[in-house]
């Protein structure tokens, strides 16, 4: 008989490298997470690495998601529809946006500065969908952090160890980034029904029960055991290590996506469209 409370360790399922896309002179991107893969990768939509500079993106709305906006360099200007003020996001900093029922924004870098970004999509149950809409600032300079030998673990939600974000969410997501010197070892726990993936920024690492090989700009899709209540990811670093790990709770819902908008039925979408055409988007 097996023992649904014994810690399940995971193993890399796929690997895939993310290759980069010139849209013009002023911006790159990069789709970590493909996005229409919406089974696969519940909750989470879709993953965009940018590099871009001011202009590259005009005013546009949401409906039925949140975005989760990491500022990897560069200095990144945020406005929307609800408010006046501008925040500004510098390196190290995330904007959990809660785009619910409906809001209007555009991030646009500061004057002179080329950002470099990476914005995840997370889908909204369909009880939420409609929530009234909600912004987290996640500041780097009092980001909850787990400390350890040759580690650096940033915790932007969920937790990691005893260390815990006290990001609100809808779907219950862990975020969380890894800094490893050489030769360093971390083991990361998670609920055993979360569905995840890794990002790796720089370095080369070992990652997962069998070790697998991981290096810059690579995807590693985590294996998943749904009769296991708790689970754990190993990773170690080969060289200096900087690795993003995404998890998160898959709702198990229909998703009918169509641009900026992500509802459960074609006639959502549809009056989606229709309130924002009809100024309903505050």
């Amino acid at each position: 008989m097996s023992d649904n409370n014994a810690v399940y360790s995971r193993s890399i399922t796929k690997v895939r490298s993310a290759h980069i896309n010139i849209i013009n002179p002023k911006h790159q991107n990069s789709f970590i997470l493909e996005n229409g893969q919406f089974e696969e990768n519940d909750p989470f939509l879709f993953l965009a690495e940018d590099w871009f500079e001011r202009g590259s993106f005009d005013v546009h709305p949401h409906r039925g998601i949140e975005t989760v906006t990491y500022v990897i360099e560069g200095k990144l200007e945020h406005y929307d529809s609800t408010s006046e003020d501008k925040d500004e996001l510098l390196p190290g900093d995330a904007q959990w946006m809660t785009a619910g029922r409906g809001v209007i924004h555009k991030e646009d870098p500061a004057e002179g500065n080329r950002v470099h970004s990476l914005q995840l999509w997370i889908n909204l149950p369909s009880g939420d969908k409609m929530t009234a809409p909600r912004y987290q600032n996640l500041r780097s300079t009092n980001m909850p952090t787990r400390t350890e030998e040759g580690a650096v673990i940033r915790v932007f939600s969920g937790a990691s160890g005893d260390v815990q974000a006290a990001t609100q969410n809808y779907v219950p997501v862990t975020m969380v980034e890894f800094t490893l010197e050489p030769g360093i070892s971390v083991k990361q726990g998670l609920p055993g029904s979360y569905n995840g993936f890794l990002y790796v920024l720089e370095g080369e690492g070992l990652f997962g029960s069998e070790q697998t090989k991981g290096a810059k700009r690579q995807v590693l899709h985590l294996s998943r055991s749904e009769n296991k209540q708790t689970s754990e990811v190993e990773i170690t670093a080969v060289t200096y290590l900087r690795v993003l790990l995404y998890a998160g709770e898959p709702l198990l819902e229909p998703i009918v996506a169509y641009g900026p908008f992500v509802m459960n039925t074609q006639e959502q979408i549809r009056e989606a469209y229709q309130d924002y055409q009809n100024g309903k988007f505050v």
